[in-house]
């Protein structure tokens, strides 16, 4: 079918449930070793603990993207599965703050990034139902709009709630999570559902013909996600996605390595905090304005890179990104007091916002024109396998060479994130405009 344009608000109002889903990822990327370590959880095994959050991707999104490509109900094919993934979410929001022991924020965690995923992989693909090919850059704008925003003020949720509202840093009782953190879930899980409640119901979408609607429910489910196909393909990858993706690889491990370790490290090396102390209260807080941070420079630094690679190319461009983002990590020991920290995820944010985009635009123009969708999912696996490798093997590695110092992940992630800008630079370079490049969007934020 011809695809009528869209408005510029009728593209807001489909993408304004993805200032919700931000909300739910920016808590938990913030918060979340901090509410483990609040729990009794020793630093060794946080990574650990997060390997939630990798495989509950790979499983949900194609499982979720398969169902909503077969169905039909009053409210579409794509909306019942995001509010569906929404409420969910949103209760998990509220719980996560009030468990008392980490089996129970390490299950938590396992259902609050299923159904984030769940909730999320619709809105991609409800752009590309919605939108004619000339409108796809402008849906994915304004949902990168949503993603900077929801994941600054999310992440500095907690810091807000101490230093604007006057909000006790302290928990109720010892070992319990501080009252700051547990408002700020509260309030994420407001944010979530009513952001999502606002595109459910201000879009539309478009109903198939019976004979689509036929096609579409004879379909065999795939269980197997199609791994036979995947397999093949990957004998034949382009060259381009195996250098790309060795990049991905260790720009992803290092960033997964922040995402675990920088509050612990901030609690110890900054604050000097003792378990269930004020001082630990104030640098969860200090952590996630951190975090708001690093998603504020990604977000503006985005608009520089639109322009910038125009003469220089994404290869070089993110080479420089990466070594920025990695002194940026590595620097973190020599931070003398909390301001500093905040020099170190200016680097970062540079970094992320350039592996949010720069790796896309070096791949897309090598791809086969009749496989790209499913070449672009396959890549988004060297996103997950380096978090999957660091959650089962950082832990270990600290605990065994490092003493447990959780600031040691830290220079481990900007060494790891220096070699990737190093390996971009072996990516072989190609003829093509800069033009290609994908707004931050476009894939996962985060995971």
């Amino acid at each position: 079918m011809q695809k009528p344009h869209l408005s510029f608000w009728q593209i807001w109002n489909m993408s304004f449930g993805f200032l919700g889903i931000q909300f739910g990822w920016g808590l938990q990327l913030a918060n979340m070793s901090s509410i483990y370590t609040y729990l009794g959880a020793d630093s060794d095994k946080l990574a650990f603990l997060w390997l939630a959050a990798p495989i509950t991707g790979v499983i949900i999104q194609p499982l979720v993207g398969q169902s909503s490509d077969r169905m039909w109900t009053r409210l579409g094919r794509r909306r019942p599965f995001i509010l569906a993934g929404a409420v969910i979410a949103s209760l998990a929001l509220i719980l996560m703050p009030n468990c008392s022991a980490v089996w129970m924020a390490a299950g938590l965690l396992w259902v609050l990034d299923g159904t984030i995923n769940a909730s999320m992989q619709p809105f991609r693909a409800l752009v590309a139902d919605k939108l004619p090919d000339e409108q796809s850059s402008q849906g994915f704008a304004v949902q990168s709009l949503f993603i900077g925003l929801g994941g600054t003020v999310a992440s500095a949720l907690p810091w807000m709630m101490i230093n604007w509202f006057g909000v006790s840093a302290n928990g109720t009782a010892k070992g319990q999570i501080p009252e700051s953190v547990r408002l700020s879930f509260y309030v994420g899980a407001v944010a979530f559902m009513v952001a999502v409640l606002w595109t459910v119901f201000r879009t539309s979408e478009y109903p198939p013909s019976e004979t689509e609607l036929a096609v579409m429910r004879a379909r065999k489910f795939d269980w197997t996600l199609g791994l036979g196909d995947i397999f093949m393909l990957t004998l034949n990858l382009p060259r381009r996605m195996w250098e790309l993706g060795l990049v991905q690889f260790f720009s992803w491990l290092a960033m997964f390595a922040m995402w675990v370790y920088f509050s612990p490290a901030v609690a110890k090396d900054i604050f000097h905090a003792a378990p269930n102390s004020a001082e630990m209260d104030a640098s969860g807080a200090w952590s996630g304005f951190c975090f708001a941070v690093y998603n504020a420079v990604c977000f503006v630094f985005s608009f520089v890179l639109l322009s910038a690679t125009k003469y220089i190319g994404p290869r070089v461009m993110h080479a420089i990104c990466l070594a920025i983002g990695g002194l940026g990590l590595a620097a973190f020991p020599l931070a003398g007091d909390k301001y500093q920290l905040l020099f170190c995820m200016t680097g970062v944010g540079v970094a992320w916002a350039s592996i949010l985009s720069m790796p896309y635009a070096m791949l897309a123009p090598v791809l086969p024109r009749d496989k790209v969708g499913v070449l672009m999912g396959m890549f988004n696996l060297f996103i997950v396998f380096p978090q999957v490798v660091a959650s089962s093997i950082l832990g270990f590695f600290l605990k065994h060479f490092f003493h447990s110092e959780p600031a040691s992940a830290l220079v481990i992630g900007g060494a790891s994130m220096g070699l990737a800008a190093l390996l971009t630079l072996l990516v072989v370079s190609y003829k093509k405009s800069a033009e290609a490049v994908l707004p931050a969007a476009a894939v996962v934020s985060g995971h």
